[in-house]
């Protein structure tokens, strides 16, 4: 019934028509009439009407193909009775296969369509909207075409648009006779009316074939010239970029199809609107995305602001030249080398990230991203050129970082970046800040790099130590271009002052060597101009027949006494030299192994920058050697290797050794081999004696504490729990089970190409030992003791019941305590609340206890404990407890490791009475701590922070904590060597840090008096302290960073800021001589003991905002404030307002740089959660009124709101890096998803926020526009529904192409809601 009553309604339609058609009526007048007829109370049909779009068609085609008919469709369209877009559709599924016999429908199809397509804003709010874009889908089978299956109106208007164009384009190739030539062969679309079943007019006579022939010329013509208005409209050539961008594969067979027809066309060539070139010249702009030109506006911004030809310029740019923002890898490097902890990360892994993000926000080539990675590693060097003496890494952990860490980085950059090249030819780059990637661009921007690099003479300068390695890398490039060779082994035959004639290198010779050797340059670098002096001519005749070294050992020479001298002094210079060596090592005699290590353990590691990671490498491999294929024995096959591995640990001790193990990423294989040594030679009863290469005699005792001492160097074991802050990164705090879990990482894809090569490696050392992930129950007796030492950090110990440990407790008591008390006739006994312990005269208990190590350690808090109760109670003298303490570490030495544990844990619980340094019972301060206090004060007059008083006068004295106070007298009892100082002192530093002032001034001064050459060390040690005693010096540090930073301290003649004035120059700001020290240097040594990190952050963002606030106020008048608001940029260069606001911009992204890394460094992952989850939505949430006298929309609240957006992002990008490569975990999508979510919640007005809004626009459009220009990755992992909240309050904002943008890196599906976009904002 009802469908007999829509026939009833649409033949009525149709006689309405026939009716005007036959009246000749007003095409107008019946259009009215007809919209109605529809509207009317018994038909009621919804306009526009799909089902009467369909009848009109249907009707003019082809039996009422007269040009009255199309003029009513015409009026019918624009009175919008019915939907445009489903009409068009419509008509060229009929007409354009038809056009050939049909030329004149064809030419007024074509006017229909340049009518009404370019008008879709007023079509894309209409009703039935989602109805028509339906039937449109269904008429020209768009979903069985394109194959995207999609329900979404916005997402049909592309494929429509998209079909349109190319049926137009397939006409026009058919009409040339130039479809036989496309890939397909055949058309996409209908095109011809063989393809159909119409009516043919085959009897035109000779006159009317000649006027279709022309109509059909001239309607390819009409065709073409519509194709170029589809590309060249704003609104459809946007619509077509999204085709591109989302529908790649069709687009590329389109783009095929109209290069085919510019190329071949001869209609293309008589058009008057557009030509061949122009036509591809339209293509290719919606083809690309301008990353080459965005690039180099940016560039063309940052030369302005540094020429800077205004004097009021001037200031501004003090302190804030584009290289001054690569600042935070100044940072990064000197926190790196610096540190006094063990990073289970790589190096190369952070420096890379870092470099990655940094090149994207400063918009830089790889010419200047390279340069300024080898001058940060460069002042890196610079700044500790002579190093002062102190227990902790020096100058080889940096030169370790700028020649063998910094080449490694470039390696993994530009394999990654070559790797790119074929993934963007394919798929394109979302990134669209970015130079088009060109092969073989990045190395080349490498050897530029280093050639511009030979203009910095006063960082190319060597250190000391480095000077012959320099010279002895420019004699190598000389004797090469004057046609020797084997330069290597003619350098270890003669000195370099032995070569005829200069020879004078420096660092950068050492830099290209190490590029060289990676394959990262070739040998002309050594013809670069200016890079030697000359040539030889005539080589010594003095030189010796055969020399000890490296190419004599490749020649078969055996190791002897002076070649194995020989070769612990020089560097090998090849990997088949390692290979060579290690080979001796796995089949030579125990002599040759124990060779091997003093080998491998001396310059190879150290100066070897070349191969360092193949060296460390090897040692790895050593600390673990296989057990031999004949072996049957029940204990571990590591015993036969005691002397080996004994002489390897030794090797690698030193504070610098370990630092450039964990530089190179190899701490977790490193702790891994140690626990199997420590598990094994811990459980072995020493009864067997080896004799090492300097003829001592060492047990498993020996073997065990040397080892052990090493492992609890690689992870924080001695720090109780109250030190873990909410902020920690997670790799801030190792545990071993941590360490295990790194190292198991590492063996899940060893052979993915994909990975950078330092991953690679790091899967090749994990795997060597065993492929199977190993865990820490592998370890039971390390397991059970680790255990055991995290309960006597969280609680005090319990009583000790008769148990074997007691008896082991007993016999400890005893050595410690018998040679101290034999002249005594009495018997001291002593009683804790844990054991006790009885003074005798019994010669028995002197011989060392025949238990293995971890039952020794099992009993060593309990006989501390006790010591210090007996201490306490008056019954042991300090120098007796003393005494008995180091007779206790001479047993074991790995007893050290729970005494510090114990006594940490005991200061931490402060239930022991101070004790009085008064120099009779206990040793003094007062010698020294007046000067203590004075140079103290000197290195932090630059922070502006007071040193409390700390020297002891009239009757008062110095008092420390009894557990401290013990823990000092035993350091002072030891003999100073830095194998000790490396475990002890950490712990005492951080122990006296967390104690009452002044703590840590009283240590360092008795420390200076017992190691005069340290004392510079201890006295900077103690100035950090005085950082923790409250807030506001925390606060008072920071400040003074961030005005260093900008030179806001200073005169523009004598400060320029940046990281010279930050983290200081050379020797004066290190070496503590009176200077102040640099406030930079001051935070990378003292943050690590901040506590309340999220206080810390919020220090951050207030020096942030007055920062940007002194930078505004001292470069722009407030006469100019607003006149810089309506200055125009010109075409070719900007304004002299212009330049200083430019110039204020470049300083407020130095500032924000700065905030960023600082929090990076004080809490790095969770810090970073804290802030986007809490710091951020709270600080805009709160009530906040201006400082500038009311002036909401000023620009000082724009340049803070520019400066949060850049803090806030440089933040997130430090942690999760700005790629999908980077992206480690799925955890940041959780954190960045609820910020944004905030973001969007402020946008719709369902949270409300008091900031100014100034600031909050300026926020909210940077933040989102960074994300967009460098984090595209960041974008694609969002909510979809919350980036469309984000593009409506943008929209409502006037910034459409923000919108657009946003959207439009989601990709197809967003592609409906950007193409809505489009459309509405006519962008």
């Amino acid at each position: 019934m009802a469908e007999s009553a829509e026939r009833s309604i649409w033949d009525s339609v149709i006689e309405l028509t026939k009716e005007a058609q036959e009246k000749g009526s007003d095409p107008l007048l019946w259009a009215m009439q007809l919209s109605s007829y529809l509207n009317s109370a018994g038909v009621c049909v919804t306009l526009p009407s799909t089902e009467l779009a369909d009848v009109l068609v249907s009707y003019i085609c082809w039996e009422n193909n007269v040009p009255i008919l199309w003029k009513f469709l015409d009026k019918a369209l624009v009175l919008n009775v019915v939907p445009p877009m489903l009409v068009l559709a419509l008509l060229s599924t009929r007409v354009i296969p038809s056009r050939l016999v049909q030329p004149a429908a064809y030419r007024l199809f074509m006017e229909l369509l340049k009518r009404h397509v370019f008008t879709l804003k007023s079509q894309l709010n209409g009703m039935n909207y989602q109805r028509v874009m339906q039937s449109i889908d269904t008429v020209l089978q768009l979903s069985q075409i394109f194959g995207m299956q999609t329900s979404e109106a916005g997402a049909i208007v592309v494929e429509f648009i998209f079909a349109i164009v190319w049926q137009l384009l397939d006409a026009s190739l058919d009409d040339e006779g130039l479809l036989a030539n496309t890939s397909e062969k055949k058309p996409r679309w209908v095109t011809n009316p063989h393809d159909m079943e119409i009516g043919r007019h085959d009897n035109y006579d000779e006159k009317q074939t000649e006027h279709h022939e022309r109509m059909q010329k001239f309607n390819t013509v009409m065709a073409i010239e519509l194709i170029g208005q589809f590309l060249q409209n704003k609104v459809t050539s946007g619509i077509l970029n999204l085709a591109r961008q989302n529908m790649s594969t069709h687009w590329e067979g389109f783009i095929q199809c109209l290069h085919l027809l510019a190329a071949n066309s001869s209609a293309l060539r008589d058009a008057k609107v557009t030509t061949p070139e122009a036509l591809l010249q339209l293509t290719s702009y919606t083809h690309m995305v301008s990353r080459e030109s965005k690039l180099k506006s940016m560039q063309k911004f940052h030369d302005t602001v540094a020429i800077g030809p205004l004097a009021s310029s001037a200031v501004l740019c003090n302190g804030a030249s584009h290289s001054s923002l690569w600042l935070p890898l100044d940072l990064v490097l000197e926190d790196a080398v610096d540190s006094t902890e063990i990073n289970a990360r790589s190096a190369i892994e952070t420096i890379t990230g870092f470099i990655k993000v940094l090149r994207v926000i400063n918009c830089t080539t790889w010419h200047n991203t390279f340069l300024h990675l080898w001058i940060a590693a460069l002042r890196l060097v610079q700044r500790e050129r002579n190093p002062i003496e102190a227990p902790r890494p020096r100058l080889d952990s940096r030169l370790c970082l700028l020649l063998s860490i910094a080449p490694l980085v470039v390696v993994d950059l530009i394999e990654e970046e070559e790797s790119a090249t074929l993934d963007e030819t394919e798929y394109g780059s979302t990134n669209h800040w970015e130079e088009k990637i060109v092969p073989g661009k990045c190395r080349i921007d490498l050897v530029s790099s280093l050639q511009m690099l030979g203009d910095y003479k006063g960082l190319l300068i060597p250190p000391q130590c480095t000077v012959s390695a320099a010279n002895q890398a420019a004699a190598k490039a000389m004797l090469f271009i004057s046609g020797i060779d084997d330069g290597s082994a003619y350098l270890e035959c003669i000195s370099v002052k032995e070569m005829p004639t200069n020879c004078s290198g420096n660092m950068r010779h050492l830099i290209v060597e190490a590029c060289i050797a990676r394959n990262l340059l070739d040998t002309s670098a050594y013809f670069w101009p200016g890079y030697v002096n000359g040539n030889i001519n005539q080589i010594p005749q003095c030189v010796p027949a055969e020399v000890p070294g490296w190419s004599s050992l490749m020649q078969g020479a055996s190791l002897t006494p002076v070649m194995i001298n020989a070769l612990v002094s020089r560097p090998a210079s090849s990997l088949a030299e390692l290979e060579k060596i290690f080979e001796i090592a796995i089949n030579g005699s125990n002599d040759e192994k124990i060779s091997v290590a003093m080998i491998l353990c001396g310059a190879s590691l150290i100066w070897g920058w070349n191969l360092q990671e193949h060296t460390a490498d090897f040692i790895i491999r050593l600390l673990s050697p296989p057990a031999p294929a004949e072996y049957s024995g029940s204990e571990s096959h590591l015993i036969a290797y005691a002397p080996l591995l004994n002489e390897l640990i030794l090797g690698i001790a030193s504070s610098d050794n370990l630092h450039i193990f964990s530089l190179h990423g190899l701490v977790p294989q490193l702790a891994c081999s140690l626990m199997l040594i420590c598990e094994v030679f811990g459980s072995c009863v020493p009864n067997v004696l080896w004799t090492t290469a300097t003829e001592e005699k060492i047990s498993a005792h020996d073997v065990f504490s040397n080892a052990f001492s090493v492992f609890l160097r690689l992870w924080r074991f001695n720090h109780p729990p109250l030190e873990r802050r909410a902020g920690d990164a997670a790799d801030s705090r190792p545990t071993p089970e941590y360490l295990l879990l790194f190292r198991n990482s590492h063996l899940e894809s060893p052979g993915n190409v994909h990975q950078g090569q330092n991953k690679r490696r790091l899967s090749a050392v994990a795997s060597s030992s065993t492929l199977h992930p190993i865990f820490v129950d592998s370890f039971p007796k390390l397991k059970v003791w680790h255990h055991r030492h995290l309960a006597c950090i969280a609680s005090p110990l319990s009583r000790l019941e008769e148990t074997p440990v007691h008896q082991t407790v007993d016999e400890l008591l005893k050595i410690m305590f018998t040679n101290i008390r034999k002249g005594s006739q009495s018997v001291h006994s002593v009683t804790s609340g844990s054991s006790s312990f009885s003074g005798t005269k019994d010669e028995d208990t002197l011989l060392r206890l025949k238990l293995p190590a971890w039952d020794i350690l099992e009993a060593v808090p309990f006989v501390v404990d006790a010591a210090l109760t007996a201490c306490d109670n008056g019954k042991l003298s300090p120098r007796e407890l003393a005494t008995g303490l180091k007779n206790l570490s001479d047993i074991l030495p790995a007893s050290l490791a729970s005494v510090v544990s114990y006594f940490s844990s005991e200061v931490t619980r402060g239930i022991w009475k101070p004790v009085s340094m008064n120099g009779t019972d206990w040793p003094s301060p007062d010698a020294n701590l007046s000067n203590v206090e004075e140079q103290m004060k000197k290195i932090i007059a630059a922070t502006g922070v007071d040193v409390p008083s700390i020297a002891s006068g009239g009757s008062s004295t110095a008092t420390l904590p009894l557990p401290l106070a013990a823990f000092v007298s035993l350091t002072l009892t030891y003999k100073a060597s830095e194998r000790f100082l490396s475990l002890v002192t950490p712990a005492l530093e951080s122990l006296a840090a967390g104690c009452l002032w002044p703590c840590m001034p009283i240590v360092a001064s008795l420390w200076t008096q017992k190691a005069k050459r340290w004392s510079d060390y201890f006295v900077f040690s103690a100035s950090r302290t005085v950082f923790l005693q409250n807030h506001n010096a925390v606060f008072k540090l920071l400040q003074s960073c961030f005005t260093a930073t900008l030179g806001l301290n200073a005169t523009p003649i004598l400060s320029n800021g940046g990281a010279g004035v930050l983290l200081g120059h050379g020797l004066k700001s290190h070496s503590w001589d009176g200077s102040p020290g640099a406030p930079g240097v001051l935070f990378l040594h003292v943050y690590r003991y901040f506590k309340g990190t999220i206080l810390i952050a919020e220090n951050i963002i207030s020096l942030l905002m007055d920062s940007v606030r002194a930078i505004a106020s001292r470069g722009l008048p407030n006469e100019r404030l607003e006149k810089l608001k309506k200055l125009k940029t010109t075409k070719n260069t900007m304004r002299s307002g212009e330049v200083s606001l430019a110039a204020a911009l470049l300083r407020v992204n130095l500032v924000a740089s700065l905030g960023a890394s600082l929090v990076w460094l004080c809490g790095g992952l969770g810090l970073v959660r804290s802030l986007f989850k809490e710091l951020l939505p709270s600080l805009f949430i709160s009530s906040h009124s201006s400082k500038l006298g009311g002036r909401s929309e000023g620009m000082i609240e724009m340049l803070q709101g520019y400066a949060l957006a850049h803090f806030a992002f440089q933040c997130g990008a430090f942690v999760w890096g700005v790629d999908s490569s980077s992206m480690a975990s799925n955890y940041h999508r959780k954190i960045l998803g609820d910020h944004m979510g905030f973001i969007a919640g402020a946008l719709d007005g369902k949270i409300s926020h008091g900031y100014d809004l100034a600031t909050w626009r300026a926020y909210v459009s940077r933040f989102l526009s960074l994300m967009i220009d460098y984090a595209p990755t960041w974008v694609l992992e969002a909510d979809l529904d919350v980036l469309k909240r984000l593009s409506r309050g943008l929209r409502r904002w006037n910034k459409g192409e923000l919108a657009l943008a946003l959207l439009g890196i989601r990709g197809f599906g967003a592609m409906g809601a950007v193409a809505e976009l489009i459309i509405e904002n006519e962008l």
